[in-house]
């Protein structure tokens, strides 16, 4: 399926995700502030940290875009604040790990040039405000379908869990167009389920 892909596709940085040349990446936002704590954690209380700045300007931007798509303008100029903020930071982690004198180091310094190298791929939400800037969605669809799993214990017919997971698929796409559920519900039952329209360019 992936192969066929043209869109954008938001992920964690797992490598072989970046052998879909077709596609452009959002690299997942939630995922990397999880990284940057874990630096910033082992910092010495009180003193400055690259992770931390560099966490600061990515939450920083995006609350700008989520301010940007209730208001329908974007502040550039505080864009450009916290993008020089988080840039500037990963250049000084690069720096900082260049030694790469252990385990955590090189770690450290593979994220910092990974911030650097891929900001566009962690900021594409920025210029596109329908691309969300982690993957919890898709993340929260899946973990629907292992907690059906864990409390029934199985899902018992192959039929069933296809029935399942179209049922989920179909209210997932619909919430994220903004249908409410229980409309899309009806059509569905009435044999004219809500499709969502196609983009063209």
């Amino acid at each position: 399926m992936l192969a066929a892909f043209r869109g954008v596709a938001v992920h964690d940085a797992w490598a072989p995700y970046d052998t879909y040349l077709d596609a452009q990446h959002q690299l997942c936002c939630a995922h990397v502030l999880r990284e940057l704590a874990g630096i910033a954690e082992t910092a010495p209380a009180g003193a400055w940290c690259w992770a931390g700045q560099a966490a600061a300007a990515l939450v920083a931007i995006q609350n700008l875009v989520t301010a940007a798509r209730e208001h329908g303008h974007l502040d550039q100029a505080a864009l450009a604040e916290q993008v020089h903020r988080y840039r500037s930071a990963a250049q000084i982690g690069a720096t900082q790990t260049q030694a790469r004198s252990n385990p955590a180091m090189r770690r450290q310094h593979a994220l910092a040039r990974r911030l650097i190298h891929r900001q566009d791929d962690y900021l594409r939400f920025t210029g596109d405000w329908r691309i969300p800037a982690d993957n919890n969605g898709s993340e929260r669809d899946i973990c629907m379908i292992k907690l059906r799993q864990k409390i029934s214990g199985c899902l018992r017919t192959l039929d069933g869990a296809q029935q399942f997971c179209a049922i989920r698929s179909y209210l997932s796409t619909a919430a994220k167009h903004g249908m409410r559920l229980f409309d899309s519900l009806v059509s569905l039952a009435e044999r004219r389920p809500w499709i969502p329209a196609i983009q063209t360019t």
